[in-house]
């Protein structure tokens, strides 16, 4: 991905969101590829978008594969920061949980595109994304490690208690990612990012005072929100 500050000239005047041309790009190419689909979109139907010329283009991105890698790399880098900055806070690890999932899936379900839907195209299951896997691997594994912290915090059923099978550690990465297939066919509410942060830490066996939960991870989100910039 290439975001100068010093871009090519334009056709036309600025029309679409972003600080520079090259986030306008991306911003026309999520629009396209979540509306149009990614096979039938060119690389000149989103200059055409951007008000650039399509040799423009290139001066930011080379391809159009290149494009969708910046695309998807978006939606996992910022949930890592944000696990950064939530572990620098004093929070217990379902406070952190909580609130990693709920930044994450107002990404999913707010942005202006559903670019969340993207992670199902076939060519994104090949090797030329692998970076974006690992990324997501890396996001995977940072909400499979706070909940690991929330289990382990659990009470212990007693001897007499029938223990059903463990519970998943992958399980709210997991709810999480479903929100793009939700928004895609129309479903859920306006509050699905909290609802959906909600029934990770019930999925996960966590019985506390979801009023208090909330509180904390709301504090949290927004403080790391801020810190992120937005």
């Amino acid at each position: 991905m290439r975001t100068p500050t010093a871009g090519r000239p334009r056709i036309e005047d600025r029309r679409r969101p972003g600080a520079t041309a090259g986030e306008e790009v991306l911003d026309a190419a999520a629009e396209l590829f979540t509306t149009r689909g990614y096979a039938a979109t060119s690389t000149r139907q989103i200059a055409e978008a951007v008000g650039i010329r399509q040799a423009s283009l290139y001066h930011y991105f080379r391809t159009k594969d290149d494009i969708l890698e910046a695309l998807l790399s978006d939606t996992v880098t910022r949930p890592l920061a944000a696990w950064a900055l939530l572990g620098e806070r004093p929070d217990p690890p379902e406070v952190r949980l909580h609130a990693l999932a709920l930044l994450d899936s107002r990404q999913l379900w707010e942005s202006a595109w559903n670019v969340g839907i993207l992670y199902l195209l076939p060519e994104v299951r090949t090797e030329r994304f692998a970076r974006f896997h690992r990324e997501r691997d890396d996001l995977r594994e940072r909400y499979r490690q706070l909940a690991r912290e929330v289990l382990a915090g659990l009470p212990q059923p007693t001897d007499d208690v029938l223990v059903a099978d463990p519970v998943d550690d992958d399980v709210v990465f997991r709810l999480t990612e479903t929100l793009p297939n939700l928004r895609a066919d129309g479903l859920g509410r306006t509050d699905e990012p909290l609802r959906t942060a909600d029934l990770g830490l019930h999925a996960l066996g966590w019985r506390g005072d979801r009023t208090r939960l909330r509180s904390a991870s709301l504090a949290a989100v927004a403080e790391v929100s801020a810190r992120l910039g937005a």
